[in-house]
């Protein structure tokens, strides 16, 4: 069997449909999963209805009712005249929504996301569902939240890998084609969760972990995995192969052509990824495998922005000893702050974040009343793994370098722009 995970830019609006309808078509559609995002903005789209609610205690019906307008006119799109069944179906989703907010008593920001976020990719899934049937493609419509089973850590949920390959065997036939959501999982309480923001490559992961799958293929609007983002990196290549360790280490410093989580369970079971245009369907692609480290072996360039960097020292003076640190990580989990770099000396010690929930500020607070804290907000992290001296020249010499750290497969440099 095969997973298939198609992101928001190849469901995007009714022609992308069309073309993902082709490549299944000419691919085969039988012994396959098909794992489906949010179709374009959506996600970015619900996430303002959920400040809204949040910051005014009032359902966004105005916001909610443009993303529903939106979904009805690509289903007008496919079909001409969209059945009437699916859009009983679309409304039934919003309708669900307005009433979990109506009734909502919960106020816990994370909790609310989850519970609503879901939606893009139920909304994105019954519609592609309905309209592969009206192609003749024969298909099944999964809804993930009973499948993917996880703890309760809202917005970064734990899968429950037991119960889950359970729930997995059993909803999957395996000799046809299965339709489900990317991203999302529900808890023993039945409350919807999110395995983490671009999570929809975890869960063809997961999915492939569980089915024993032959391989998966992770349709995307580039060529493959590149050895660096063509928008901000010049001269950049498709890389033909890399190994589960090297996309690993890529993935955890910022790559963001794959979820960071996506490689562990396909790398237990030895499972082939691939990564190919959707625009270009008979392109190669890259392999990810066991096998050459990177292939050809090229400098990669990663860069993350909108970091926060912040230097901590203890106020006598004192070493920063391990004491201090498992405080400071007990604190980073407590406010769901993720460390991307992290260098210490006698006295000091340095992290640069992510601010990805908004939380740096309490983290800030919390830490002023027992360390002295400096900080630098809106830096970048720039690494390049396989560097050399041209590389690191091309960087150094037109940043404003405010930390750098080296060792032997790796560079990485925290800079501010330059005033």
């Amino acid at each position: 069997m095969e997973v298939f995970k198609f992101g928001g830019a190849s469901v995007k609006d009714a022609q992308a449909v069309q073309n993902m309808a082709r490549i299944l078509d000419n691919i085969g559609d039988k012994r396959k999963l098909v794992v489906i995002s949010a179709m374009g903005k959506t996600t970015n789209a619900l996430e303002r209805a959920i400040n809204y609610y949040v910051q005014n205690k009032t359902v966004p019906l105005t916001y909610l009712e443009e993303i529903k307008q939106f979904h009805l006119d690509v289903s007008t799109q496919l079909f001409l005249s969209a059945p009437a069944q699916l859009g009983q179906k679309i409304e039934a989703f919003f309708k669900t929504i307005i009433t979990f907010l109506e009734n909502n008593k919960n106020w816990d920001y994370n909790y609310i996301y989850d519970q609503v976020i879901c939606y893009g990719e139920l909304l994105s899934t019954v519609i592609i569902s309905e309209y592969l049937s009206f192609k003749n493609i024969e298909n099944t419509w999964l809804d993930a939240r009973e499948i993917i089973q996880t703890d309760s850590t809202y917005r970064e949920a734990k899968v429950d890998w037991e119960l889950t390959k359970i729930a997995v065997q059993q909803a999957v036939n395996r000799q046809k084609l299965s339709i489900t959501q990317g991203f999302v999982g529900g808890s023993f309480n039945n409350n919807s969760t999110s395995l983490g923001r671009e999570g929809s490559d975890y869960s063809a992961a997961i999915f492939a972990y569980c089915l024993d799958a032959k391989q998966v293929c992770i349709w995307k609007d580039v060529d493959g995995f590149y050895n660096g983002d063509p928008k901000i990196f010049p001269n950049t290549r498709v890389l033909e192969q890399i190994s589960y360790r090297e996309a690993i280490e890529l993935a955890f410093y910022g790559a963001s052509i794959i979820h960071p989580k996506t490689l562990q369970p396909l790398q237990r079971k030895e499972i082939p990824l691939y990564i190919k245009s959707f625009y270009k369907p008979e392109k190669v692609g890259t392999l990810i495998t066991n096998g050459p480290k990177i292939k050809p072996k090229i400098p990669c360039f990663i860069v993350k922005h909108n970091l926060v960097l912040i230097s901590l020292s203890t106020l006598d003076f004192s070493f920063f000893v391990e004491e201090n640190i498992s405080e400071v990580f007990a604190l980073l989990h407590h406010y769901q702050v993720k460390v991307d770099l992290i260098q210490n000396s006698a006295i000091s010690f340095s992290l640069c974040v992510d601010n990805r929930f908004n939380l740096v500020d309490d983290l800030l607070l919390h830490l002023k009343k027992k360390y002295k804290v400096s900080f630098n907000k809106n830096v970048s992290l720039y690494t390049v793994r396989h560097f050399d001296n041209a590389t690191i020249a091309s960087i150094e010499n037109v940043k404003n370098i405010l930390l750098k750290q080296q060792t032997r497969e790796t560079v990485q440099w925290v800079t501010q722009e330059k005033t």
